[in-house]
């Protein structure tokens, strides 16, 4: 990937780490890691590779609360992801989708 895989808040995996109070697992591959700020809320969009398999996470907030307890990853496919609209309000969602339709069509190409 050639592209950064983080955007707006994320710039690291220790960023990922602090901001969802999880450990992100040995040896993930981050293809997409993005934390943006909207009105008085927060959204977060987190996709990994991992032994071959692809991950998300998906968090939210109001502006009470940040994304603790949100780090639930979900095993998912490129036509499950293909489906996904990341875009809402948040500051860099639209930034973070076209990263994400980056990645999709990568990984598809790879696989030809």
């Amino acid at each position: 990937m050639t592209d950064t895989a983080y955007i707006q808040e994320f710039k690291s995996v220790k960023d990922i780490e602090d901001e969802y109070g999880a450990r992100v697992p040995d040896g993930a591959e981050i293809l997409v890691a993005w934390y943006g700020y909207g009105s008085y809320c927060g959204s977060s969009f987190v996709l990994y590779r991992l032994a071959g398999k692809l991950y998300e996470v998906n968090g939210s907030h109001c502006s009470c609360h940040g994304l603790e307890g949100c780090w639930q990853p979900e095993e998912t496919t490129v036509d499950a992801l293909r489906l996904r609209d990341i875009t809402d309000e948040c500051d860099g969602s639209n930034e973070a989708q076209a990263r994400l339709t980056a990645v999709l069509e990568e990984i598809s190409a790879q696989c030809k």
